[in-house]
């Protein structure tokens, strides 16, 4: 009730639009190489941004990118299943999958889903036999490299795809403690570990100082604008300056629980250089007894999976 007029009004527009259709599609291509925030309706700020890094051609391509659906992808919990039961269950499932494969992933098994039954009345999703996750955020869990029996911390651990895939790699030993902000979101940690049969992860540890330290930082999220097509319009050019203070502070914090020799891996979904290669090189001048190890950069347009940067670093 009371939207009647606005109805009509959208109503004439989609009749235009249907009359004038391959004309309008062929303004809108054009708009979209001479104005490209506005044709593929993206902030200008960040546009501006990508072109005088990436060039007008790649950042054409992200901004496709942003604009594609985008695909589900599962890994495979190697605590409930191996790879040839897991297929063999989805075939009775009906469900049609491909393999992925990138350089970081070492023994992990990912599929693209190409198309299934609702994911919670799968079986297989049920019992935990897979997570749903983005190729790009096993980076930093192949980075940390946790090994048996050591005491890792996960700091910003929710919803927990990359606690649950440590405790994974550590064959369920050992102690993966994961700590988030939000109380509430650490709930979702606790379900998704009993629906995958994780059992090293506790929420609250006795234990003082760690082997290794995750930090997945909070960040403008400027690498997965796909995936949370909203948030484009919010975020603002002096989010990720206010941002960059809070991943200091966060790493500032962390280390202190970090063991002698032992490994600190900070992440992001960002794509901007004053969140990842900017933050950790600020960290490095302040904490002299930290070595930076490597560190990489994941760009949809390179590498076909959302944006991501990795540092890893060791306390002498």
């Amino acid at each position: 009730m009371g939207f009647e007029p606005k109805a009509g009004f959208m109503n004439a527009v989609l009749r235009g639009y249907t009359r004038e259709k391959n004309e309008t599609k062929i303004a809108l291509e054009a708009l979209k190489q001479s104005d490209p925030a506005i044709g593929y309706s993206q902030p200008d700020w960040l546009v501006e941004r990508w072109q005088e890094r990436f060039g007008k051609q790649k950042t054409i391509a992200l901004l496709e990118w942003n604009n594609t659906p985008p695909p589900t992808f599962a890994r495979l919990n190697t605590l409930k299943a191996d790879a040839r039961k897991l297929k063999q269950l989805w075939d009775s499932e009906r469900v049609v999958y491909n393999r992925v494969q990138r350089d970081w992933f070492g023994t992990d098994e990912v599929f693209e889903l190409e198309s299934h039954p609702s994911l919670t009345s799968m079986r297989t999703f049920q019992e935990g036999m897979f997570y749903v996750q983005d190729p790009s955020t096993l980076l930093a869990v192949a980075a940390l490299d946790a090994k048996p029996n050591e005491h890792v911390l996960d700091f910003c651990a929710a919803p927990g795809g990359k606690t649950t895939l440590i405790a994974q790699r550590m064959g369920n030993t050992g102690e993966v403690v994961a700590e988030d902000i939000d109380s509430e979101r650490l709930k979702l940690i606790i379900e998704n570990c009993t629906r995958l049969g994780v059992t090293s992860v506790v929420t609250k540890s006795s234990t003082p100082l760690f082997d290794r330290i995750l930090i997945d930082a909070p960040c403008s999220n400027t690498g997965v604008l796909r995936r949370r097509v909203e948030l484009r319009w919010r975020i603002q050019p002096d989010e990720i300056t206010r941002l960059r203070q809070t991943q200091l502070s966060i790493l500032g914090t962390a280390i202190k629980r970090l063991k002698p020799g032992g490994t600190l891996v900070y992440s992001t979904c960002s794509l901007e250089p004053e969140e990842n290669q900017e933050v950790v090189k600020s960290f490095l001048a302040k904490n002299r007894t930290f070595t930076l190890q490597n560190e990489r950069q994941l760009l949809p347009f390179t590498d076909g999976v959302d944006g991501a940067y990795v540092a890893t670093m060791t306390k002498s």
